[in-house]
């Protein structure tokens, strides 16, 4: 009864709890987490990431898009970000992206989303994807994920993105994704 009251309260207050993860909203308070597991999932580490956005940059999105993250023990373990089309249309690789597929319902981009290594397997990208999609309903997430990224593209189809086209940036292959909140 007791876990029933807390869920339920959980979900009043806009946050879920999934398996010993408190999954909410991002504060100003979690930019350093997100930069630490940022920092980890960066290309250059051997990552995925092909983007490092700054501590402004995620203050800017807060004020005006749902970042969703996941904390265990008060800890930053994984977040998703949202953005506006506009924050980074000057990115050259977001830029290219928008040439190949700009979107057709009121579209944002979505990502990126990591999970710090040691919490990986215990589903919390995909909480932290419903999060998100529960708080953008009727709107268009996109984003892109290298071709050679098997592991991302099976995970994403499986969250129910589709790939609605392909482009290349600085010789690499990408494909755009995309889903319906």
């Amino acid at each position: 009864m007791l876990a029933a009251y807390c869920e339920a309260h959980l979900k009043l207050h806009g946050e879920q709890a999934t398996a010993g993860y408190e999954i909410a909203l991002a504060t100003r308070d979690d930019i350093p987490g997100i930069l630490e597991i940022q920092e980890q999932n960066l290309s250059e580490r051997g990552g995925a990431l092909s983007v490092r956005l700054s501590a402004q940059w995620f203050e800017a999105v807060l004020e005006r898009m749902p970042v969703v993250v996941a904390r265990r023990a008060g800890q930053v373990v994984g977040y998703v970000a949202s953005a506006p089309l506009d924050i980074m249309a000057n990115v050259p690789i977001v830029a290219a992206m928008l040439h190949a597929y700009q979107g057709l319902m009121d579209p944002y981009l979505y990502g990126p989303i990591c999970v710090a290594e040691s919490e990986r397997g215990r589903g919390l990208a995909v909480a932290l994807f419903a999060a998100l999609r529960e708080r953008l309903p009727g709107r268009e997430g996109i984003a892109f994920i290298r071709r050679d990224n098997a592991a991302s593209r099976r995970a994403h189809a499986k969250m129910g993105m589709r790939e609605v086209a392909e482009y290349e940036h600085d010789q690499i292959p990408l494909v755009v994704v995309a889903y319906l909140g």
